[in-house]
């Protein structure tokens, strides 16, 4: 059976996640908070997930990749334990049977690579280095780039304003802390965007500033499913 939520990627999608209730997986102790969604089980999907202390998830494979930023906790598999800041992309064909002895939430993306994205990418984003950014007050930590995708992260000093600008590609946005802003409204921690290809804004942020995950290119070639 299928699922399909926010399947349509011409659409722009606002979610502040934290108003979403937890939903159950097939595991105990592992809860999930869908954000776009197509397929059963295995689907290609993007969510919030929780688990919960000494909670694991079963053996399994990623025909389509895994994409995870740790945002709480502590998040393990066989290969290390992954505190919160960590970002990792798990390439097409791999698996792992992942678990949190002390509990963690995570974003995750699943079955959204590319193909030939084949390279295997573990940062600790609370070490890594920044750059600056294109205008005062923005800095940057690239964290992937392949073919047209790239993923960083961003931190906005407070009151810093960016050029209005196009995405041709389309844009995924998680706000990770503080309130990002542009002129269709106000986004605090823990809101996902999806802003589809050629879309426009002019981002800024107030007092608050902003730490955001950014995801560009990467819905340009996405088909429309029908509800």
């Amino acid at each position: 059976m299928q699922t399909r939520i926010y399947a349509d990627f011409s659409e722009r999608v606002v979610i502040h996640t934290p108003d979403q209730e937890w939903q159950t997986s097939p595991s105990a102790g592992v809860e999930r908070r869908p954000l776009d969604r197509i397929g059963g089980e295995k689907a290609r999907a993007t969510s919030v997930v929780r688990y919960a202390p000494g909670s694991r998830f079963e053996q399994h494979s990623h025909d389509g990749g895994e994409e995870i930023l740790v945002l709480e906790g502590v998040f393990s598999d066989e290969t290390g334990d992954y505190p919160a800041g960590t970002y990792i992309r798990n390439p097409p064909g791999s698996a792992h049977a992942p678990r949190s002895e002390a509990g963690a939430v995570i974003f995750v993306k699943l079955r959204q690579f590319q193909a030939a994205d084949t390279e295997r990418v573990v940062i600790d984003t609370r070490s890594a280095g920044w750059s600056r950014g294109l205008v005062p007050g923005l800095s940057v930590q690239p964290l992937h780039n392949f073919a047209g995708e790239g993923v960083a992260l961003v931190h906005w000093q407070p009151d810093t304003v960016f050029q209005p600008h196009t995405h041709p590609g389309g844009e995924e946005i998680f706000v990770l802390d503080g309130v990002f802003r542009d002129e269709q409204g106000d986004y605090p921690k823990g809101t996902w965007l999806r802003n589809p290809p050629w879309s426009s804004h002019h981002p800024y942020t107030r007092e608050e500033g902003a730490l955001i995950y950014v995801k560009t290119g990467h819905l340009a070639g996405e088909a429309t499913v029908p509800a």
